[in-house]
């Protein structure tokens, strides 16, 4: 198979043995996957988790490497790609009762972000099918015309609808 040159321009930043467990990582980097730069900063200066504080500090030096080293500018760039990926876990022990020990996981991880110009945004819905606008109106029956069609010096009844009978459950 043969490679095909990549024409388009993207800048990543990354950050290896993070002292955190990837699925925390994740919680947050799907909240800025597909943003331009300001608003995943916006986003990520009002989210609590611990995660946050990381991941901006990763997408501040990828807005610098591509101001630096392609003259781009860090407020036109958009977050194409976003992972954490698992890295080396630490093994630890902890004594319990009974001369007993537990282990405990110090997981890491990989953070990557990917940033590039705004005319390749991605599309935030590509999965999600456009829908038709529903109607909320109930088709109208012959019965229903004739009642609705009185003389003006009528009184107004309610029509009633037949209910439908509850079918009983042999026991």
């Amino acid at each position: 198979m043969a490679a095909t040159p990549d024409t388009e321009l993207r800048v990543r930043a990354q950050a290896r043995w993070v002292r955190m467990p990837a699925r925390k990582a994740r919680l947050v980097l799907d909240n800025v996957r597909g943003r331009t730069v300001p608003e995943a900063r916006t986003v990520l200066a009002f989210t609590p988790r611990a995660a946050a504080r990381e991941i901006d500090r990763i997408l501040a030096s990828a807005v610098a490497n591509a101001e630096s080293a392609h003259g781009l500018d860090g407020d036109e760039l958009v977050i194409v790609g976003a992972y954490a990926d698992e890295g080396p876990t630490l093994k630890r022990w902890r004594a319990r009762a009974r001369g007993r020990v537990n282990r405990i996981r110090k997981r890491t991880c990989h953070i990557t972000i990917v940033v590039a110009p705004v005319a390749e945004r991605p599309r935030r819905d590509q999965g999600r099918k456009a829908r038709a606008p529903e109607t909320t109106e109930a088709p109208v029956t012959e019965t229903e015309t004739e009642t609705n069609e009185k003389p003006s010096g009528a009184a107004e009844k309610k029509t009633a609808r037949p209910r439908k009978k509850k079918q009983e459950v042999a026991a």
